[in-house]
């Protein structure tokens, strides 16, 4: 059995007097991907920022642990320092520096420069065009070179723990392709994964368990595999009908037209 490496129990988080999520409970086991699917407004980002305490004084109630150790109420730095990295949702890079820059300042936290230098050349293999764009400013860059960009940076902080809050946003169907190949990849070579996404198919072809998130509550988990055959993922997250829906709806079509 497989060790879990971040244990989130029975959390609530809530903005103002509305609740986000209601006692959501999650076990990711080391060297895993884990991917958090649901519509806008579910609470998938929230579940990340409350774990790396970017909401204030959250979570109301429940316990986060973190390799055995409970990190709920710990500033961000000290949980970043722990070895979790975190790539937000719109990339959020600093766009007036360069792409050198971008990437040393995600290993801010660090004093070992022999290793700095040696992840530093390992984002490069992962992301070639970004040693080709080294010198030039961040802003410039395309939106997929920009996520690349935001994945390295995250990567330079060496972590253990990696969140992805919606990687394949905004981008086209090639370079989101090319983004969850590198997902995988930076998977295989021991970063665990916990991944906030609206594209079901492809989070989860990559992961190997899923969660459905529905107005701050989990609906449904399980092997990721599973999840793709289920009925109602694959109608209703993945935009796949079974025959006999499509049937009815197509009779439904059929019905309006002629009123």
């Amino acid at each position: 059995m497989s060790e879990a490496l971040l244990e989130i129990k029975n959390i609530e988080t809530y903005y103002r007097l509305i609740y986000a999520l209601r006692g959501v409970s999650l076990t990711l086991e080391i060297g895993t991907i884990t991917a958090i699917l649901g519509n806008n407004g579910a609470g998938k980002s929230t579940i990340l920022k409350t774990v790396l305490g970017l909401i204030e004084d959250q979570p109301d109630k429940g316990t986060i642990e973190f390799m055995g150790r409970r990190i709920d109420g710990m500033d961000t730095e000290e949980i970043i320092r722990m070895g979790i990295s975190y790539v937000p949702e719109g990339r959020q890079i600093f766009d007036e520096l360069t792409v050198k820059e971008n990437l040393l300042m995600g290993a801010y936290l660090r004093r070992d420069r022999a290793a700095i230098r040696a992840d530093y050349e390992q984002i490069y293999h992962h992301f070639p065009v970004l040693q080709a764009r080294e010198n030039q400013w961040a802003g410039t860059l395309s939106g997929g070179e920009q996520q690349m960009l935001s994945i390295g940076r995250a990567l330079m902080n060496r972590p253990t723990l990696l969140f992805l809050d919606e990687p394949s946003l905004g981008l086209s169907p090639i370079l989101v392709r090319d983004i969850f190949k590198i997902i995988r990849n930076i998977n295989e070579e021991g970063v665990s994964i916990l991944l906030v996404e609206q594209n079901a198919r492809m989070a989860l072809a990559i992961s190997d368990f899923g969660l459905i998130l529905e107005n701050g509550r989990f609906v449904m988990k399980g092997n990721a595999k599973a999840l793709m055959e289920d009925k109602d993922v694959r109608e209703f997250y993945m935009g796949i009908r079974s025959e006999e829906s499509a049937k009815g709806y197509q009779r439904w079509k059929r019905k309006k037209r002629w009123r």
